[in-house]
C-alpha cells in the first residue's frame, strides 16, 4: 500500500506528523507492505530565493503578532515536538525558500535516499538551525545520506526536477490540501495535519482493508 506524504522541510508540524506516522506504522501489523513516498510542498512559496533571517521575525510580520506571542507559539510547538523525541530550536531557525532543496530531494529519490534526505533536511532546519537556502548546505546534507555531491550541485546549478516539484504541489491541491503535513493512504484516505497517532492507526487500517479487499 502506498502512503504519500506532502510536507516541507521547514514546517515544524510536518516533522511532528512524521514522527506520529512512524509511531503508527511501528504498531501496524502490515507495515512491511507499506511504501512511503515523501512529496514536495512549499509552506511559503512567496519566500524569495536566497532569503535569510530569523524565522521568528518572519512569523511576527506574517501574522501581525508581537515578539512575545511568537515566543509563545514556538514554545507550544517545541513542547509538542519534545513529546515525539524532537528537540526543536525554533528561536535560531533561519528563513529559506525550499524549492531547490525539494529538487535535490527528487534526485535523492532516484538514488533510493528520498526518505533519508527528507529526515535530514527537517532535522537540519528545525533542530540544528542550518540554512536550507544555501546551496552548499543542501549539497552537504544530501551527501550525508548518499547522494553524490557532484550530482546535487548539477541539479542546483540548473532547473532539473523543477517541473516534478510543481507537479507534486499541484497534485496536493487536487486532493484538497491547502497546507501540510498532508497524508494520503492508498489513494483512499487522507489525513490533514499532525493528527494524534490514533488517527493514523485508523486511517492505515481502513486504507489497507480497502486495498486488500477482494474485487467483486
Amino acid at each position: 500500500m502506498l502512503v504519500e506524504v506532502w510536507s516541507d522541510f521547514v514546517c515544524p508540524w510536518c516533522y511532528i506528523g512524521k514522527r506520529r506516522l512512524e509511531t503508527a506504522l511501528s504498531r501496524f501489523e502490515h507495515a512491511d507492505d507499506v511504501e512511503i513516498v515523501w512529496r514536495s510542498f512549499q509552506l511559503d512559496p512567496s519566500t524569495p530565493p536566497g532569503a535569510d533571517g530569523p524565522v521568528s521575525e518572519s512569523l511576527r510580520t506574517k501574522y501581525g503578532v508581537s515578539a512575545e506571542q511568537v515566543v509563545q507559539m514556538n514554545e507550544r510547538v517545541t513542547t509538542l515536538a519534545a513529546a515525539e523525541g524532537l528537540e526543536y530550536h525554533l528561536e535560531t531557525a533561519r528563513v529559506a525558500n525550499t524549492f531547490d532543496a525539494h529538487r535535490v530531494a527528487h534526485l535523492a529519490r532516484e538514488h533510493g535516499a528520498g526518505p533519508q534526505l527528507h529526515e535530514r533536511l527537517m532535522r537540519a532546519h528545525l533542530v540544528e538551525s542550518v540554512h536550507l537556502g544555501t546551496p552548499e548546505n543542501v549539497v552537504r546534507l544530501a551527501a550525508e545520506v548518499g547522494v553524490p555531491a557532484d550530482e546535487a550541485r548539477r541539479v542546483l546549478d540548473g532547473d532539473d526536477y523543477a517541473d516534478d516539484v510543481r507537479a507534486e504541489i499541484d497534485l496536493a491541491r487536487q486532493f484538497g490540501a491547502s497546507g501540510v503535513p498532508f497524508f494520503v493512504m492508498g489513494r483512499t484516505h487522507g489525513v490533514a495535519g499532525a493528527q494524534p497517532v490514533e488517527v493514523f492507526d485508523g486511517a492505515l487500517a481502513e486504507a489497507y482493508r480497502r486495498a486488500t479487499a477482494p474485487v467483486r
